[in-house]
């Protein structure tokens, strides 16, 4: 997925969920952050940040953030783009694991849940349900980064339909290069952590795939080893 118009900005500070303080073109703005996680590990006084600008001039602020830079690692928050990605990795047939799709839908609802993706193939259908990972320690990448209800709630939900005989994906694509390997991050949110193990007890296939990221781009990588 190609960004059309990028800044590098160095990061200041950030004073709550939804905006940032920064400096580019030698001046202090406040911008947008397009992931409402935690992010403590990324976004540090004097990070290097990317900047997507705004297509419109009827927002409140000019810059979105879209990425950062953690050491020599560039890493995407943005988390309104790993649905897309894993769209178009579907799509172009990068992903091995959902191959000869015939049918693919954003956005479906499926009982009191709305799963990000549904597919079809030749001989079964299917729900995705994708979470962006920006979370990494010494190579190994963990989500969630706060606890979540919501993505309990999903897993719940996708293995009601893998015993409705749908098949279920839970997709972790990690927003950035360089994974040892994925794992859920039980200290941070032990629920998840039990509810994601009982999805793979109960058959639903858990995939994990890491991001080419360049500062104007994200596409999908290629496979991580998944830990649970």
């Amino acid at each position: 997925m190609k960004y059309t118009s990028v800044k590098v900005a160095k990061f200041i500070r950030r004073p709550n969920r939804f905006i940032a303080h920064v400096i580019v073109d030698n001046k202090e703005e406040i911008v947008h952050v397009k992931n409402t996680g935690r992010c403590r590990e990324i976004l540090q006084e004097g990070t290097t940040v990317i900047l997507e600008e705004a297509k419109t001039s009827m927002r409140k602020t000019k810059y979105s953030i879209i990425a950062a830079y953690k050491g020599d690692v560039l890493i995407n928050i943005d988390s309104q783009i790993p649905n897309m990605v894993v769209y178009h990795g579907i799509k172009e047939g990068k992903i091995k694991e959902i191959p000869y799709v015939t049918k693919l839908s954003k956005e479906i609802v499926y009982g009191n849940s709305r799963f990000d993706l549904y597919f079809e193939t030749k001989d079964q259908k299917g729900f995705i349900e994708v979470k962006g990972v920006t979370l990494e320690t010494e190579g190994i990448a963990m989500f969630p980064d706060a606890p979540t209800q919501r993505g309990c709630k999903h897993i719940y939900e996708m293995i009601k339909a893998v015993e409705e005989g749908y098949a279920g994906f839970i997709f972790f694509l990690i927003q950035m290069k360089g994974i040892k390997y994925f794992t859920p991050y039980e200290l941070r949110d032990p629920d998840f952590a039990k509810a994601l193990k009982l999805a793979i007890e109960k058959g639903v296939t858990v995939l994990a795939y890491d991001s080419i990221v360049y500062e104007d781009e994200i596409t999908i990588g290629t496979p991580v080893e998944v830990r649970y």
